[in-house]
């Protein structure tokens, strides 16, 4: 598991602003900092990928250079996983994307349960996926998105990247997709009744695209 909190660098300012109650009301400079925090996930993801050394014409010779042997597919979760997946894709910017809808659906007793309505996706069989959500909070939405992919396609490596996670949601994770690589940038101890992150940082996706009805 890589966890960006862990170590020093300028992603953990971009975490800090995305907290910041003041700063998240600018909705524009939230998504920046969630597209920003993807450019990073990207790279650190980029060293477990499989490279293949290529040789190159340079204008006064010949070069050789390791370069990626294949893209891996992004896939995100809509609404909200949207800046962070155009992070990944500024960096494997030939990559194929897919695309989830999944929500929480309340029940009578006050509870949830996960709804998912849409899939959009390329071929999966042998390939790499990244699959990004802001937040990791239950971790049912994610295991259920996952799932669903793999009970179709036969995936190669599975990476979840999220922003912000609690210690249940990857806990549920690691017991329901122990292959996966988890790739976070802070774990948060505590949730609410509701099953909102605490410190956490509200809703990415209503900060992000304004509030649903």
């Amino acid at each position: 598991m890589f966890l960006l909190s862990n170590t020093p660098s300028i992603g953990n300012n971009f975490l800090a602003e995305l907290r910041d109650a003041q700063i998240q009301q600018d909705s524009m400079r939230f998504r920046k900092n969630l597209e920003r925090l993807g450019e990073i996930f990207a790279y650190e993801i980029s060293k477990r990928l499989e490279f293949v050394e290529t040789e190159f014409e340079t204008p006064l010779g010949t070069a050789t250079v390791s370069i990626l042997k294949e893209q891996p597919v992004l896939a995100t979760i809509l609404r909200a996983g949207l800046p962070l997946h155009q992070g990944l894709l500024n960096i494997f910017d030939r990559a194929d994307s897919a695309f989830l809808a999944a929500y929480r659906k309340p029940t009578k007793g006050g509870g949830f349960v996960i709804q998912q309505e849409y899939i959009a996706t390329p071929d999966l069989n042998g390939k790499s996926v990244i699959l990004s959500d802001p937040m990791l909070a239950t971790g049912l939405s994610m295991v259920a998105c996952c799932k669903e992919l793999m009970g179709q396609y036969d995936i190669k490596h599975l990476h979840i990247v999220s922003v912000i996670a609690s210690a249940e949601g990857v806990a549920h994770i690691k017991a329901n997709l122990p292959k996966a690589n988890l790739w976070l940038g802070a774990i948060d101890e505590e949730m609410t009744t509701k099953a909102y992150i605490v410190p956490g940082l509200g809703d990415a996706g209503d900060l992000a695209f304004g509030e649903r009805e």
